[in-house]
């Protein structure tokens, strides 16, 4: 029998090895688990500013606030349950500091992020209310004119690395899944000549 489908597919299944290596290999160290799956540590020199966490019970709220320093650039903000569970829900509410509504909020999921236009230097202050069941543990990060941060203009910064390598370990994910099925499809067409092969005798 005709081995070439058997190798081409066992080569596809090594890519497919290879690039679920790579993108192991992207995440840092630190992460061993969904909950430790930190976008401070995935996205390392893109916020400028990143809060404590905050502990926020049933019906209570915390208060954050940020100042705005350019002018005319977006505000990249966001914010994380780092121990998520399921029904967890924040409402956030977003003004100045002249009371005008800048946006409102519904996050039911571990991670929220949203832009804020600024047209000029301001004091934005979050609301941030547990509307859940549970308590939450809660991050705010913020990051002005995040287009021009230095994790996304420096080639050599650990975000850009991590997207490289991604970006590598997908190609070689699709590449080996295309090659894995054409292995399997002339596994396939020899099985069928072998067959006829047989009847003909």
């Amino acid at each position: 029998m005709n081995k070439r489908g058997l190798i081409i597919t066992i080569v596809g299944l090594v890519l497919v090895g290879v690039s679920l290596g790579v993108a192991s290999s992207a995440i840092p160290s630190n992460v061993t688990g969904p909950n430790d799956l930190s976008m401070v540590t995935m996205f390392d020199g893109m916020f400028d500013e990143v809060t404590d966490e905050l502990q926020i019970a049933p019906g209570e709220s915390a208060y954050v606030s940020y100042d705005t320093s350019s002018r005319g650039v977006p505000l990249l903000w966001g914010t994380q349950l780092t121990e998520y569970e399921t029904g967890d829900m924040l409402s956030i509410t977003i003004t100045n500091i002249f009371g005008d509504g800048k946006g409102e909020y519904i996050q039911s999921d571990p991670i929220l992020f949203e832009m804020v236009e600024t047209i000029e230097s301001d004091t934005l202050n979050f609301e941030i209310k547990n509307i859940g069941q549970n308590t939450v543990y809660v991050i705010v990060m913020f990051s002005e004119d995040p287009g021009n941060s230095d994790a996304l203009s420096n080639p050599n910064s650990s975000l850009m690395n991590m997207v490289f390598s991604l970006l590598i370990s997908g190609l070689l994910l699709i590449l080996g899944i295309i090659i894995s099925i054409i292995g399997t499809i002339i596994i396939l067409v020899d099985l069928k000549n072998n067959l006829d092969d047989k009847r003909n005798y």
